[in-house]
């Protein structure tokens, strides 16, 4: 089973410039986590029969929102984060409440979730890292709690570079957005929760990167930042038999990532 993530950074947009139907065609997921859409079902062009579609949209139109398309139908769709967390943590500030912005999308299937994440950005200043670090613990009470029922795979945007491998220039963006170490924490407990980054067991050193600063053609120089992930809990880690990163699949400033369990 192919499992697949990423950050459209606008499913329309990504359409329109013919990228997303090819790259179907070519990966044939079996389900594909997405983030950033920016719009809701009935906006989207794309006509893919063979996947079902389950969308989790922002109030704000034109913003943030994931989804998952699949061809096996799930038991249970889930949007977004169970209300006692969202009680419970401070995901609201001046920029507004993080739990109406679509970041969750969760399937349930016979023997294991799927989960699509698009994490807050902590923002230039770091205006918005308090609320992120809420965020980041919101979250992960909610995937040990679906791991309490059973394995989970969750992927998606973190919106952090984990180590000093996961970006070009980690002295230059130390403490910087994407970089800190609260935001670096967060990846720390969700690995002492049991949760492995995937593309680690099969990759080592730096250079893997998933986006690109449209800026200083840092694509074609791979001036990077892996910050897109698919988090696998550990008592999945028999099953997993591949996880990739594909930066040869354009449309976006975020490439796809994957992971391939037997199953």
């Amino acid at each position: 089973m192919k499992i697949y993530s990423w950050n459209v950074n606008g499913i329309r947009a990504v359409h329109k410039k013919g990228y997303f139907e090819p790259f179907i065609a070519k990966h044939q997921p079996d389900i594909l986590c997405l983030q950033e859409t920016k719009a809701e079902q009935g906006q989207s062009e794309v006509d893919l029969p063979e996947y079902d579609e389950y969308w989790s949209s922002a109030e704000k139109k034109g913003y943030s929102g994931t989804a998952i398309f699949t061809k096996i139908a799930p038991i249970e769709a889930i949007c977004g984060l169970p209300d006692d967390l969202r009680f419970d943590h401070e995901l609201l500030d001046g920029y507004g409440d993080a739990a109406k912005e679509g970041r969750v999308t969760t399937l349930e299937f016979e023997e294991f979730y799927v989960v699509s994440v698009y994490t807050p950005n902590a923002k230039d200043d770091l205006s918005r890292l308090p609320m992120r670090q809420h965020w980041d613990r919101a979250f992960l009470a909610y995937m040990k709690r679906l791991k309490s029922e059973k394995p989970v795979i969750f992927c998606g945007d973190l919106n952090v570079a984990h180590t000093e491998l996961d970006l070009a220039r980690p002295k230059e963006n130390k403490g910087k957005k994407g970089f800190t170490a609260e935001e670096r924490g967060g990846i720390d407990e969700m690995v002492k929760a049991g949760f492995k980054d995937s593309f680690r067991l099969f990759h080592e050193g730096n250079g893997h990167y998933t986006w690109w600063s449209h800026f200083g053609k840092a694509r074609e120089r791979n001036v990077g930042w892996r910050i897109d992930y698919c988090m696998v809990s550990e008592d999945l880690l028999p099953i997993v038999k591949k996880a990739e990163i594909h930066p040869e699949v354009f449309g976006s400033d975020h490439c796809p990532v994957s992971v391939e369990i037997s199953i």
